[in-house]
Formats: C-alpha cells, sequence, structure tokens
C-alpha cells in the first residue's frame, strides 16, 4: 500500500511537471504568434505608407482636372485616402472616389465630402422626385415600375419595386443629381429575372387597358397604373379617379392567366 501511494504521488508530480510544460509551450507559441502578427502588419503600414506621397500627387491632379471638384481635399496615410471639403451634388461625391478609386497602390478611400448645394425644402424635394421617377424611363416599361421617394433632412430614401437592373439604376442616377440631395438611401427591390413574370406584366396591361373604363390611363405616361409583378404575385399602384375604376382593375388583373395572386394597392384620388 505504501509503495502504491509512493508511485501515485510521483506519478501526480510527474504528470503536474508536464501540464506545466504545455501550459509554458502554449504560452511561448501564442507570443511567438503575436510578435510574428505583429511584424507582419507593421511591415505591411510601412509598405502601404510608402506610397502615400506619391498617391497624394497622383489624386491631387486628378482632382484639379475637374472643375467641380476645386474645393475637394485629399490626405493620404497608409495608402487610405480621405476626402473632405464640399461639392454642389451628392453624385459629384460618388464621383470625386470613384475617380481615384483605381490609382495605384490605393488602399481605400473615405470619402468624408459634404454636399454643399442648394437646401430645398423636404416636402418640396419630395415633390420633385416622385415625379421626376413617375416619368422616367418612358418607353422602357416604366408602367412595370413603381418606384417613390421620400426625404427627410435632404436624405432622400428610395423604396418600391423596379423590373430590372437598368430601371433601378436609372432612377439613382436621376436622384443623385438632383439639387438639395444631400444623401441618398437604396431601398429598391429589383424583381427577379423570369419570363413567366413578363408574360403575365403584358397579359395585365393588355387586360387593364383595353378596358373601356379604364383606357384614359394609358393617355399620360407618366402616370398609369402600375403593373409590378414579382414571382407571380401582381400588384397594382398608382392613383385612380374614382372607386369603381379601382374595382375594375382589380377585377380585370384577377382574370389575367397565370397570376397566383392579385394585391389592388390603387388609391383613389382626393381619398387618404
Amino acid at each position: 500500500m505504501t509503495t502504491f501511494r509512493r508511485n501515485l504521488g510521483l506519478f501526480l508530480i510527474e504528470d503536474r511537471r508536464v501540464h506545466l510544460m504545455k501550459t509554458l509551450l502554449r504560452s511561448f507559441g501564442w507570443l511567438v504568434g503575436v510578435s510574428i502578427l505583429s511584424v507582419g502588419l507593421a511591415a505591411q503600414t510601412t509598405s502601404a505608407s510608402r506610397y502615400d506621397a506619391t498617391i497624394q500627387a497622383k489624386v491631387s491632379r486628378q482632382l484639379a482636372g475637374k472643375n467641380e471638384f476645386h474645393n475637394v481635399q485629399a490626405t493620404v496615410e497608409d495608402g487610405i485616402v480621405t476626402l473632405t471639403g464640399g461639392v454642389d451634388l451628392y453624385q459629384q461625391k460618388l464621383d470625386a472616389a470613384r475617380k481615384i478609386r483605381k490609382t495605384q497602390n490605393l488602399q481605400g478611400v473615405r470619402n468624408l465630402i459634404a454636399v454643399a448645394g442648394k437646401n430645398v425644402p423636404d416636402a418640396d424635394l419630395t415633390a420633385q422626385l416622385d415625379r421626376k421617377l413617375y416619368y422616367d424611363r418612358l418607353g422602357f416599361g416604366n408602367q412595370f415600375n413603381f418606384l417613390t421617394a421620400s426625404v427627410e433632412n435632404g436624405v432622400a430614401t428610395l423604396s418600391g419595386e423596379a423590373r430590372t437592373e437598368a430601371d433601378r439604376d436609372s432612377a439613382l442616377a436621376l436622384v443623385n443629381r438632383a439639387p438639395g440631395v444631400k444623401d441618398v438611401v437604396n431601398n429598391i427591390k429589383v424583381a427577379p429575372a423570369s419570363n413567366f413574370d413578363d408574360d403575365i406584366r403584358i397579359r395585365a396591361m393588355q387586360a387593364i387597358y383595353r378596358d373601356p373604363m379604364l383606357t384614359r390611363y394609358a393617355i399620360d405616361p407618366g402616370k398609369p397604373i402600375r403593373i409590378v409583378v414579382d414571382r407571380g404575385t401582381l400588384s397594382l399602384y398608382g392613383t385612380v379617379s374614382n372607386s369603381a375604376d379601382k374595382q375594375i382593375a382589380g377585377m380585370r388583373a384577377g382574370q389575367v392567366f397565370g397570376a397566383f395572386r392579385v394585391q389592388n394597392n390603387l388609391e383613389v384620388a382626393g381619398k387618404s
């Protein structure tokens, strides 16, 4: 029994030694790893910063070549360019960053440019943008888009659904260039590409605009009954003159072959 206890004690002591040695080795390995990582990061920072002067010169020349950037300043640190100053339009802010983004050895762009153009009251700017969006993409199936804008403190938020990415990009470009817009939030959803949905769009347009009571909504191409289709769901948007027109449009949409579901979101003029 005494021999067993002695052997057990020796075993426990040896086990502690092994555990202690493993702990020390792990700690040493961790310290070595941290040291290597620190050296690597320092080397990367040093490598990036050695191009700062060259990047600064190139970026300054690029910005100086455009009159709309005459109030824009650029500073460079560790290969990252920070843009400050002011421009007249939000699109110019985007263009300034885009113009220098391909500069050799550039690590990134921090765009802090302020849009310092004219101030437009939020309500007025919302009305202007909505009108422009309604008439955007005439002749390119704009009746299949329903896009709206809301403005708060100069920040325009775009919502709704576009049939294609081209429709979305056109709406964004239009808003980006609007005087008074300080920033843009893009919440536009692009419908998935689908021949099945396209067939429903065409059938719905024919069913609605061929109805004698609804043909007048095709007279103004900027204010049609909007037909939005997403994975077989057919939704109607826009404003009609009376409740009867809304009801008829919903009935015609409900008769469209292939539509799984119909959502009649039409608003009646003069009603909230």
